[in-house]
């Protein structure tokens, strides 16, 4: 009986530990990638409205890039924690802000560090 007892409220402790843990860790990776996110749309935001007075077909190249980068992050669902292809749509984000990066010639470089945030482009 005690061993059974004991069970139960080791289990119900471990489960209440475990939603509180999970919880914070999803709120810190949450934010992370909201960052990163927010960081990459505004970045193309900004650079699409100085491409608007320029109709040369380098800019119409950037600028499609650009509206790319766009479409995709205001596809992202972020309201959708369970979404199963979050890790390859926010890969596919990536690798669209590096290729509009070198078609601008910037160097790509986010970072959130622990002891400090650091957005530089």
């Amino acid at each position: 009986r005690f061993h059974g007892e004991g069970y139960q409220e080791g289990y119900a402790e471990g489960s209440h530990v475990g939603v509180v843990e999970g919880r914070r860790y999803g709120l810190l990776h949450g934010a992370k990638i909201g960052s990163e996110i927010g960081y990459y749309l505004g970045f193309a935001l900004t650079w699409r409205c100085l491409f608007q007075k320029c109709m040369d077909e380098k800019s119409s190249k950037k600028t499609r890039a650009l509206d790319s980068l766009i479409g995709m992050i205001q596809k992202f669902p972020y309201e959708d924690p369970t979404y199963d292809k979050l890790q390859e749509d926010l890969e596919k984000i990536r690798g669209k802000f590096k290729q509009v990066c070198s078609m601008l010639n910037i160097q790509s470089d986010f970072r959130i560090g622990t002891e400090r945030s650091s957005l530089t482009f």
